[in-house]
């Protein structure tokens, strides 16, 4: 989360070489995030702040790095639309659930998801070929599949709290 402004400042800094680097920061961001999580389910140091904030971070970054990338026509609003008011739903319905003692774990799709925009956004961030391979597209293949995987399984976590929820 921390990164995401440095990532933007490398963003508005108008050189291939600054894409480059905006790719960089947000993969070690995605690699850092998850080592995070890894280490605390390893090491069994895992925190009600920390189960709380993850998914939190996670959000704040893509949602920074995708909002930043509308006005240069990189990605469309309608897929950053989609992809927040999932997320924004989830975070509703995770509440809702958390108030009814009601734990809905994060299913495969979810994670499929999220690797897949660990994936998309730094292609989109570079933007130029790479090795003669059209990245930018690749990238925006990548993330539209994101997309389709967040809304199926933003339906199935829905899904879930409605079918475990007490009466």
């Amino acid at each position: 989360m921390g990164l995401a402004p440095v990532i933007m400042l490398f963003f508005y800094w108008d050189s291939p070489v600054a894409g480059y680097i905006a790719a960089l920061l947000f993969i070690l961001a995605s690699i850092t995030d998850y080592l995070d999580g890894y280490w605390a389910r390893k090491y069994q140091a895992e925190s009600t702040l920390g189960k709380f904030m993850d998914p939190i971070a996670d959000k704040i970054l893509v949602a920074i790095v995708l909002i930043m990338l509308i006005p240069s026509d990189r990605v469309g609003p309608v897929m950053v639309i989609l992809l927040l008011c999932r997320d924004i739903i989830i975070g509703g319905v995770r509440s809702i659930a958390a108030s009814n003692n009601v734990i809905i774990s994060a299913g495969s799709l979810g994670k499929w998801k999220t690797a897949l925009q660990m994936v998309g956004i730094p292609a989109i961030l570079i933007y130029t070929p790479l090795f003669g391979l059209p990245i930018y597209e690749i990238g925006l293949i990548v993330m539209w599949v994101s997309v389709a995987l967040s809304l199926v399984s933003g339906y199935q976590y829905t899904w879930g709290y409605f079918k475990n929820r007490p009466h």
